[in-house]
């Protein structure tokens, strides 16, 4: 993200508005009787795993935490929640039908003990990555991409956990895998920084290679910044988790080492314009991920974001903030007729984003 490059958390080519809600909340995710998709025999209870409200800073609201070197003591146990892990394939590790743990540093998980470890155990990180890759791909399930509206991005993802030395995580295109490193937080801690980079292998099934141009490479970080709020949204909503921090603010658990509090790596609710634009990926990217919260805003969750990616199957690689403004308002027009389309237009317009 905007500390250093690299494509995902920095891509090489990469008024606040309320954030709607799209279901009432849940106690916990249920043991899944008849799902068959998780490789057990139906009516088997799931594993219940331990983990992160989103991050540590969204569950408690505190902007003194610190990492601790990845001490137990620097986060309090009431940052912790616990929720199934669904859709496994039944190999008897972190693998399934959305995401898969594909290499590690130290042991890996056991699911018989997911429920046990915290942040000072590497198997943490391994646990936190498969949950939010799984529940990112859950998010978008539920809004019918992969039944009624094409798939995006949905096969099993693979994942390498604490395997890049720098503090940095990335999205690989030749390898269409995630790396997520260690430094200061580890990244997979943060489930923001976990959902930005899926962010861009979301973009990458649906257009390969996205991102070769400035214009292109911001949209796809904005695209992760906002997804990640998204998810961290619907996950509030669906378990009824206490988040208490201020959602437009990405990555502010990752960001504690490197920010100064209010910890935020970036925002999506600014008010810069397109005439703004400095040529960097991700400070270019608020631009269109405020358009995106507008649009958010305006139509509601659900609707908003079956337009927003339903559009991006219509990006180039290369494609410009004009060019993909036109496409999702073309997008907003074809699946929900004139008035989605002027509401989408209308937040692209306020950007001063050309020719909308």
């Amino acid at each position: 993200m905007a500390r250093r490059p690299s494509r995902g958390l920095v891509a090489a080519a990469t008024a606040t508005v309320a954030l709607l809600t799209l279901a009432g909340p849940v106690s916990a995710l249920p043991a899944d009787a008849g799902n068959a998709a998780d490789g057990a025999a139906t009516g088997t209870a799931l594993p219940q795993a331990r983990l992160f409200m989103v991050n540590p800073v969204q569950s408690s609201g505190d902007q003194a935490l610190t990492d601790g070197k990845d001490g137990n003591a620097a986060v309090p146990e009431s940052a912790y929640a616990v929720a199934a892990l669904r859709n496994l394939d039944g190999s008897g590790s972190l693998s399934g039908r959305w995401a898969t743990v594909r290499s590690d540093t130290g042991a890996s998980a056991r699911l018989a003990d997911v429920g046990t470890y915290s942040r000072a155990d590497d198997q943490f990180e391994q646990v936190m990555a498969y949950f939010w890759v799984n529940e990112a791909q859950e998010y978008l399930q539920s809004l019918g991409f992969g039944s009624e509206l094409p798939g995006a991005n949905n096969r099993a993802q693979p994942v390498r956990i604490n395997q890049w030395g720098a503090d940095n995580s990335f999205f690989t295109d030749k390898k269409a895998e995630i790396r997520f490193g260690k430094g200061g937080v580890d990244d997979a801690e943060d489930a923001e920084v976990i959902i930005h980079e899926y962010g861009h292998a979301v973009h990458h099934a649906q257009v390969p290679g996205f991102g070769t141009s400035p214009e292109a490479g911001a949209i796809g970080e904005a695209f992760g910044d906002y997804l990640a709020v998204a998810v961290g949204a619907y996950a509030d909503t669906k378990y009824g988790w206490p988040l208490k921090a201020d959602l437009a603010c990405v990555a502010d658990w990752d960001s504690a080492t490197y920010s100064a509090a209010p910890h935020c790596l970036r925002r999506i609710d600014g008010n810069k314009v397109y005439a703004d634009r400095v040529g960097e990926v991700h400070a270019d990217g608020e631009i269109w991920s405020r358009a995106l919260l507008d649009i958010r805003g305006a139509l509601g969750a659900r609707t908003a974001d079956r337009i927003i990616v339903n559009a991006q199957f219509g990006f180039r690689p290369d494609t410009s903030f004009q060019d993909a403004a036109l496409t999702t308002i073309a997008t907003a027009q074809r699946m929900y007729g004139a008035d989605a389309a002027d509401a989408v237009r209308a937040a692209f317009a306020a950007r001063g984003i050309p020719g909308v």
